[in-house]
């Protein structure tokens, strides 16, 4: 049995943040019903590749979902709305500040129409604060979260990092806040709402560096291999650094592309082994009782000198070829994996991190696969639906609807933009 077998989403959310959650959550077993309006979506349209398809942008992000679109700008539209408020268990949505109150529909009221709903919400900022009525995207929730200024080499501006730590960061923490509200209301027979701020998402990400931030009160930071002090207040960029216990940083292995790096953390445990190895392969026998290294304060110290040794050792191998010399010595390490590098990995292919799809519009794609492994109940993946496509079947099945209320409902516009009237 699928692990959410039996559990409903009314899923409102549009372009990331909402979808990465919901279609998790559909992997799992919900049944989730993606509410969109008679245009869809607005990620269908946005870069696409296929002329007339739904975008990868959209396809990548809402697998195993139903699709109904619905005209809450109509008074039809909106009873079909609260039907399906009674039959769901949890409610999604990621609109502006106020955009469902304006439809009369705020959270009191949804509560009053379905006591044990769990109600989530994704906003830039939160519903409260001097910040509430920011508009955010996901480079945004990483400016003022903190990723930014942490991100980067040490003179060179900030960096947004390449994962989506704004959109499916929020996603991620926005499922774990409806399964346990959902397991309250399971308890209690009351739904609650929940609420996750891209930018408070982006802060738990960085805890990391407020660790660091308050360390700097007390001290240096000997790990990083940029200068710090005490007092210094805002945490450096430090480029490559590991910024844990352990110094790592990454190796330009040959022939020297863009790609071409391993990673490297050099644990105090295995720096001998290590320096034994590369040592006589650049000149330097001795490396493993070499006073500037022997210990992990003089490395820590050293680490500049040290990073240029191991550097110069790496010039004649490739990075799988390094990997492999330092897999034997225990030393933790790993190629920098291109998107290229990951679509042809057997690794990522046995694990089914790389899913081909068939889609009705654009043919064959690929799809990143469920990354939370269950062991009683693995993930199916299906393709996303086209719009509207279970407009019927959800009105028939969820709500019992026949035919006759179907097609009045058509009539009535309920499911349609209304047509523009004629200059």
């Amino acid at each position: 049995m699928e692990a959410l077998k039996g559990v409903r989403i009314l899923d409102m959310t549009h372009v990331q943040a909402g979808p990465t959650c919901s279609q998790l959550l559909a992997w799992m077993g919900a049944d989730v019903i993606k509410f969109e309006n008679p245009q869809g979506d607005a990620t269908r349209g946005q870069l696409r590749d296929v002329p007339d398809a739904d975008s990868l942008y959209f396809t990548m992000l809402n697998c195993n979902k139903r699709s109904i679109t619905v005209n809450m700008k109509t008074a039809e539209g909106k009873t079909v709305f609260v039907d399906l408020v009674k039959k769901c268990d949890i409610l999604m949505e990621n609109f502006g500040p106020g955009v469902l109150d304006r439809f009369g529909f705020s959270w009191e009221k949804i509560h009053e129409i379905n006591p044990r709903i769990v109600m989530g919400s994704i906003k830039g900022f939160g519903s409260s604060g001097p910040y509430a009525d920011f508009k955010a995207y996901e480079n945004v929730a990483q400016a003022m979260g903190g990723a930014m200024s942490t991100t980067g080499v040490p003179d060179g501006p900030p960096f947004v990092t390449g994962a989506q730590i704004g959109d499916t960061g929020t996603g991620l923490h926005l499922a774990i806040g409806l399964l346990a509200a959902l397991n309250q209301a399971n308890r209690t027979g009351q739904g609650q709402y929940v609420e996750v701020a891209m930018m408070d998402g982006v802060m738990n990400l960085c805890r990391v560096k407020f660790r660091d931030h308050q360390r700097l009160t007390r001290g240096d930071m000997p790990e990083y291999s940029v200068p710090t002090y005490m007092g210094m207040g805002e945490v450096p960029r430090a480029g490559n650094d590991s910024g844990g216990g352990q110094l790592g940083n990454a190796i330009h292995c040959k022939p020297h592309g863009a790609n071409d790096w391993l990673y490297v953390v050099v644990q105090e445990a295995v720096w001998s082994a290590l320096a034994k190895r590369i040592g006589p392969e650049i000149g330097m026998p001795d490396l493993a009782t070499d006073p500037h290294f022997h210990s992990i304060g003089e490395r820590r110290k050293n680490q500049q000198l040290m990073w240029t040794l191991i550097n110069k050792f790496a010039e004649k191998y490739t990075k799988r070829e390094f990997m492999a010399i330092l897999n034997p010595l225990d030393v933790p390490c790993g190629p920098i994996m291109s998107t290229e590098d990951l679509a042809r990995d057997e690794h990522v292919r046995g694990r089914e991190m790389w899913v081909e799809l068939d889609h009705p519009q654009r043919g064959k794609w690929w799809n990143v696969g469920m990354p939370i492994k269950l062991s009683a109940s693995p993930a199916r993946i299906e393709r996303s639906p086209l719009l509207g496509e279970h407009t019927e079947e959800v009105l028939k099945e969820v709500l019992g609807y026949d035919d006759a209320r179907v097609t009045a409902l058509k009539s009535a516009g309920a499911f349609s933009t209304p047509p523009k009237k004629a200059a």
